[in-house]
């Protein structure tokens, strides 16, 4: 069991639990971000419907497991907020050059990258959007890209290699645009409530599953939607939630699910995790390693980061339309927060004062501001950007007040 899920100890103790008819209804699944725990929940998922009498191995051929593979099984939910845009161009890296050096890892890269844009589009699941004005607009996305997927899937032979290339390339195009226009950042709360619906539902496939990656990121309504079903949960139906910070899960919902935590791994686990996913040998992070895949080099946007904060530190307003445009409009979300984390990050250089404590405070609470608005409030980047501006100037006028009142 949990063959792809490495240097894990949590896989043990689940399998045990498994294996002795003792998982409960409802997991939490904590630790550091790229630390295996969605990999995990939808191994979970898998062994919990497989039909085969011997149970979890990746090889099953069980309708199930063929199923679950590829993330086609009709018993699985997945929502919550997460980049995926960065992980589907890797994996298209990945299984265009298994096809062009007819590599013996072709199939698994196959898998990967279908698996990679399923892990996106299952969020845009109709079940969960029902009720939502957006549906519309998300399903002639997703239809899209579910008729190329056809293309790929098995056990159709792939298309000639240039072929294949155009196809891969314009459901990259259609993904970032599934991710930039209908991501969220915080999970709405009728997808909770269409959850429950669902998971009422007499199942005939077994077990049905709802994955919730990210639960601490739930506003104070959705936890107790969440927590409303979590307290009388469907015989049939496992809840597995997932998140970066424990603490941040309300406690009610705490006590009502099982924790497997997840260590995070060394960084020369992280690099043999990388050769085996994605068959590239580096001594990056996972997380360093997809941003790799960024339109702008990760460097390129702490330029912009430090030019940015060294002017509003000067007492200046910086040219918006030029960061904006030096970071490719902020069209994908993961830059706007690699962009506001390196603003952070300047924070104590550029802000230096006996106020400093209190200065980095008030600047992440205006950072985070800025973040939501795009995320949550669907605010344009360089609107967010122009109010942001406007909060850190008045943080940097107080600055310099106190400091002139310490300093007469």
């Amino acid at each position: 069991m949990f063959d792809n899920l490495l240097f894990q100890n949590s896989s043990d103790l689940l399998e045990q639990d498994i294996l002795s008819n003792s998982l409960p209804g409802a997991i939490l699944l904590a630790g550091n971000p790229a630390s295996g725990k969605l990999t995990c929940a939808l191994e979970l998922a898998r062994i919990l419907s497989c039909t085969a009498e011997k149970k979890g191995e990746w090889m099953c051929e069980c309708p199930s497991c063929r199923q679950h593979k590829s993330l086609t099984f009709s018993g699985i939910l997945l929502t919550g907020p997460r980049d995926c845009i960065l992980e589907i161009s890797a994996a298209k890296k990945t299984f265009l050059q298994a096809v062009i050096e007819k590599a013996p890892y072709l199939n698994a890269s196959r898998y990967l990258f279908l698996r990679s844009i399923r892990k996106l589009t299952l969020r845009f699941n109709s079940i969960l959007w029902e009720g939502n004005s957006d549906l519309a607009k998300i399903a002639a996305i997703t239809s899209v890209i579910d008729e190329k997927l056809e293309e790929l899937d098995f056990p159709r032979e792939l298309p000639a290699s240039d072929e294949l290339a155009k196809i891969c390339d314009a459901l990259e195009k259609k993904c970032m645009e599934l991710e930039s226009d209908f991501m969220y950042d915080s999970i709405p709360i009728m997808q909770i409530r269409n959850a429950s619906s669902w998971a009422h539902i007499s199942s005939v496939t077994g077990k049905k599953v709802i994955i919730i990656e990210n639960a601490d990121r739930m506003l104070e309504g959705v936890r107790n939607a969440l927590l409303k079903i979590l307290e009388e949960p469907p015989a049939d139906t496992v809840f597995i939630l997932t998140t970066t910070n424990r603490n941040a899960v309300m406690p009610t919902i705490l006590s009502r699910v099982r924790t497997y935590n997840f260590a995070e791994r060394t960084a020369v686990q992280q690099a043999q995790v990388i050769e085996r996913v994605f068959h590239s040998n580096c001594n990056f992070t996972i997380e360093r390693y997809l941003q790799e895949f960024l339109p702008i080099p990760p460097g390129a946007i702490r330029e912009q980061a430090v030019k940015f904060m060294s002017v509003i530190a000067a007492s200046k307003v910086p040219d918006i339309d030029e960061i904006c445009k030096a970071c490719g409009k902020f069209s994908i979300k993961i830059v706007l927060k690699l962009f506001l984390k390196d603003c952070l990050l300047q924070t104590k250089p550029l802000f230096k004062s006996a106020a400093g404590t209190a200065t980095v405070q008030e600047v992440s609470s205006a950072l985070r501001l800025c973040l939501d608005n795009v995320l949550i409030y669907k605010q344009s980047p360089q609107a967010a950007l122009e109010q942001l501006v406007r909060e850190l100037l008045k943080i940097n006028s107080m600055r310099q007040g106190i400091l002139s009142c310490m300093n007469s």
